[in-house]
């Protein structure tokens, strides 16, 4: 039996192995639902079982598939193809080591500009001066300068729960963040004083403030985002299902 859940615990699950190796997906509902791109294994639905679902919210994310996030905390969870007898899990809510290894990269036509995807030649880079971006439903919308410029990729426990793999965000100036629809958007405040936004309708990462500053999810940009992965940390918190090119630690706890 293998566990695992959301950040804030309010959604549960059990697996009954075997499980499916894990697919990244790079499709834009994806990116826009974990904030970066999503990675999944997947059961058959008898070796699936809810033992929390307290916050458990269905996004119809098409005529033919639906996504579980929780609504409390945003975490991105499932996905599942309806009638087709099994669910898609983000490897990153699984506790502990999975055993699992990436066996495929999905949609990779559809990657944003600021990462490498599998078997994909490097990105072609714009300078946008203006960055648009919104959630997967499209209740909120907002535009900010840009363009992205570093993107950090963040591997510690917390990230890999809400996003469903591991995030990856860029600083931004949240006083010059234009918000042109806010009609969905909840926050998440963790254990350490920092603020998750989500959209509570289709459970789309949007950014994470901090005493730090302001960072937007890389994801939810639409179009080039002018951006390029940099920096990888908290590394040492890192699934067990993926490795890095080149690993940098951080320096810091995640808040």
């Amino acid at each position: 039996m293998m566990t695992g859940g959301c950040h804030c615990g309010q959604v549960r699950y059990d697996l009954t192995p075997p499980l499916r190796g894990v697919i990244a997906c790079h499709c834009t509902q994806c990116r826009k639902s974990s904030g970066h791109f999503w990675a999944a294994t997947s059961v058959p639905m008898t070796g699936f079982r809810l033992v929390t679902d307290d916050g458990l919210v269905w996004f119809r994310s098409s005529s033919k598939a639906q996504r579980g996030f929780c609504k409390s905390c945003g975490s991105s969870l499932f996905y599942e193809l309806l009638g087709q007898g099994r669910i898609s899990i983000g490897a990153g809510t699984l506790d502990g080591p999975t055993g699992l290894a990436v066996i495929s990269n999905w949609f990779t036509e559809d990657a944003a500009d600021y990462y490498h995807a599998s078997r994909q030649p490097s990105p072609n880079r714009s300078n946008p001066s203006q960055l648009s971006a919104s959630c997967l439903c499209g209740a909120n919308h907002f535009t900010m300068p840009g363009p992205a410029g570093n993107v950090t990729a963040c591997h510690c426990v917390q990230c890999r729960k809400i996003s469903g793999h591991f995030s990856a965000s860029f600083d931004a100036n949240e006083a010059k963040v234009h918000w042109l629809s806010k009609a969905s958007v909840a926050e998440y405040c963790t254990q350490g004083g920092g603020v998750r936004g989500f959209c509570k309708l289709c459970g789309s990462s949007l950014y994470f403030r901090n005493d730090d500053g302001f960072a937007v999810e890389g994801g939810v940009v639409n179009g080039p985002t002018g951006g390029k992965l940099t920096n990888h940390v908290f590394t040492g918190e890192k699934g067990d299902y993926y490795t890095l090119s080149a690993r940098i630690p951080g320096d810091k706890l995640c808040d």
